[in-house]
C-alpha cells in the first residue's frame, strides 16, 4: 500500500442517492450547476476544503483489474483503457468522474463480503460509461441552465411590470416572485429525472454484463438492500422527488426481477477469487485501521491468511518492526510464491530506515511480478540504500516501471536522485521535471527542464524532452494556487 498521492475529482456519476439542491444563482454559468452534485461521501473524513486522496497498491490494482476485465469485454470497452481508481474513504460509494475512470472508495471494498458484491459496483459504474451518460449529463445541464435562465427572466419581467403598474397589482408581483423561485425548481427536478433514469439505464447494463460473463447479479442487488434498510427512516422525510437516484426500495425492486431470470443467480464465486477478496479487505483494514480495529477484526484466536496478513501489516505500522518482519517471514514461508509478501516485507523494512535490508525482498517481488509499483519501490530501495555502485540498476529498474506507469510522480523524483548519484545532472534535472510536471506544478517543471535543456547537447533526446515540458503550458488553476 502506497501513501496518498493525489486528490480525486468530485464524482460526477455516483452510485448511490442523495438529496441535491439546484442554486438560484444557476444563471451565473455551467459551474455554478455542476457544483450540486459533487459527492458528500468523499468529504466524510476529510478537513474541511480538502478530499481524501487517492492510493495505490499493486496487489489491489491487479485485484480490480482482474475483476473488472470480463466485465468491459462484455461492455464492448476494451480498447478504452480503462482504470479502477481507488479513493482513501471508508464510506461505501464509487462514482465515474470522466469516460476512463472508476473511482472506487475503499468503504467499498472493506464492506463487500464477495467479489460478486463489489463486482456488481462496478459493473454499474461501467454501465454509465458505455451508455455515454456523462456526455449526456453535460447537455442536460446545459438545458436545465436554459430552463432556470428563461423562468427566471419570464417571472422578472412579470415583476417589472408589477412594479410599473403600481399597488394595484400586487397580486402579480407576488406571483412573479413565486416564479421566480418556481424556474430554478423547475429545471432541477426536470435534471434529477434525468438522472434517475440513466442510474436505472446502468443497473439494466451491469446486469446485462454479469450474465454476459456468467456472474450472479445477486451481489449487486445485495448492496441495494443494504441501501434501502439505511433509507427508510430518510425516505419518510424528503420527497423522492429531489433525489438524483431512484429511491432504493424502487432499485431493489426492480433488480428483483433482473436476478429471478438470470440463469447464473444462484453461481458462488470461485474460491480462489474469494480468497484473494479476503487477503485485499484484510490488507486494507491493516493499513487504514490501528491496532484496536485491526484486533476487533481478526483477533489473535483468528489463524486464518487474511488475519495474519492484517495483523502483520499493523504490527509494521503501529509496533514492533523485527516482530513484523518475524510476521511477514512467517507469511512468506506459507506462501513463497506470492509477489506482494516480499513487497510488504521490503516496505516495511524501507520505511523503518533499513533500505539495505529491503533490496533483496523488493527484488524477489519484482522478479516474481511485472508490476510497475513494485518496480518503482524496488527502485527507491537501490536509491536509498546509499550504494552509489546500484545507481545502475535503480536507473534501469525505474526506467522500465515508468514506461508502465509514466504518471508516477514518485518514479520520477527516485529516478532523479539515481541520476544525481551518477552525477548525471542534466538527466536528474530532466526527471525531477518530470516529476513534478507528473505533480501539476507546471512552473516548476518548465523550471527545471529549461535548466536540464541547457546541459544536453542541441537536438539530443534529452534536449527534446526538455523542450517539450518548457513549452508546457500551466492550466489557469495551477496558477490561480501559486502563493503570491
Amino acid at each position: 500500500m502506497a501513501l496518498p498521492v493525489d486528490k480525486p475529482p468530485a464524482p460526477r456519476r455516483s452510485l448511490f442517492p442523495r438529496a441535491t439542491a439546484l442554486v438560484a444563482a444557476v444563471a451565473l454559468g455551467l459551474e455554478t450547476l455542476l457544483a450540486p452534485f459533487t459527492g458528500p461521501a468523499l468529504a466524510q473524513e476529510s478537513t474541511p476544503g480538502s478530499r481524501p486522496s487517492i492510493v495505490r497498491d499493486a496487489e489491489i490494482e491487479t485485484l480490480l483489474r482482474d475483476y473488472m476485465r470480463p466485465i468491459w469485454k462484455a461492455a464492448g470497452l476494451t480498447q478504452q483503457n480503462l482504470q479502477v481508481v481507488l479513493v482513501n474513504d471508508r464510506s461505501f460509494n464509487a462514482f465515474v468522474a470522466d469516460g476512463r475512470r472508476i473511482f472506487v472508495n475503499t468503504g467499498a471494498l472493506v464492506q463487500s463480503q464477495t467479489p460478486n458484491e463489489i463486482i456488481g459496483v462496478l459493473a454499474h459504474e461501467t454501465g454509465h460509461i458505455a451508455g455515454g451518460h456523462l456526455a449526456r449529463m453535460r447537455e442536460q445541464l446545459q438545458n436545465a441552465q436554459t430552463m432556470a435562465i428563461v423562468g427566471m427572466l419570464l417571472a422578472g419581467a412579470g415583476m417589472a411590470a408589477a412594479g410599473a403598474a403600481g399597488g394595484n397589482m400586487g397580486n402579480l408581483g407576488g406571483a412573479a416572485a413565486a416564479g421566480m423561485a418556481a424556474g430554478p425548481d423547475m429545471a432541477r427536478r426536470s435534471l434529477l429525472a434525468y438522472q434517475r433514469s440513466e442510474e436505472q439505464s446502468a443497473d439494466r447494463a451491469a446486469v446485462t454484463y454479469l450474465n454476459a460473463t456468467g456472474q450472479s447479479p445477486v451481489g449487486m442487488m445485495k448492496t441495494f438492500e443494504r441501501f434501502a434498510n439505511d433509507q427508510i427512516f430518510l425516505s419518510q422525510r424528503v420527497d423522492p422527488y429531489a433525489f438524483s437516484h431512484p429511491m432504493a426500495r424502487e432499485r431493489v425492486a426492480a433488480l428483483e426481477d433482473l436476478v429471478a431470470k438470470s440463469p447464473y443467480k444462484d453461481r458462488k464465486d470461485p474460491p480462489a477469487l474469494q480468497a484473494r477478496h479476503d487477503m485485499m479487505r484484510a490488507k486494507l483494514v491493516g493499513f487504514t485501521e490501528g491496532p484496536d480495529g485491526v484486533g476487533r477484526r481478526y483477533p489473535l484466536s483468528d489463524n486464518s491468511m487474511p488475519a495474519r496478513y492484517a495483523r502483520a501489516i499493523s504490527a509494521y505500522r503501529y509496533g514492533n518492526i523485527n516482530d513484523a518482519v518475524r510476521q511477514i517471514d512467517a507469511l512468506i514461508a506459507t506462501n513463497p510464491s506470492n509477489p506482494y509478501f516480499y513487497e510488504l516485507k521490503g516496505q516495511a523494512l524501507l520505511e523503518s530506515g533499513r533500505a539495505r535490508e529491503a533490496v533483496p525482498p523488493l527484488r524477489k517481488a519484482a522478479e516474481m511480478s511485472s508490476n510497475a509499483l513494485i518496480r518503482t519501490m524496488f527502485g527507491q530501495a537501490l536509491v536509498a540504500s546509499g550504494d552509489k555502485s546500484a545507481s545502475e540498476e535503480a536507473i534501469r529498474v525505474l526506467s522500465v516501471s515508468l514506461q508502465q506507469d509514466d504518471g508516477t510522480a514518485a518514479g520520477w523524483r527516485y529516478l532523479a536522485m539515481a541520476y544525481g548519484q551518477k552525477g548525471d545532472l542534466a538527466n536528474a534535472d530532466l526527471a525531477s521535471a518530470q516529476s513534478a510536471a507528473a505533480e501539476g506544478d507546471v512552473r516548476l517543471a518548465r523550471e527545471l527542464a529549461a535548466r536540464a535543456k541547457q546541459k544536453f547537447p542541441l537536438g539530443s533526446p534529452g534536449w527534446l524532452k526538455a523542450d517539450d515540458i518548457v513549452n508546457l503550458k500551466p492550466p489557469p488553476q495551477a496558477i490561480r494556487k501559486r502563493p503570491s
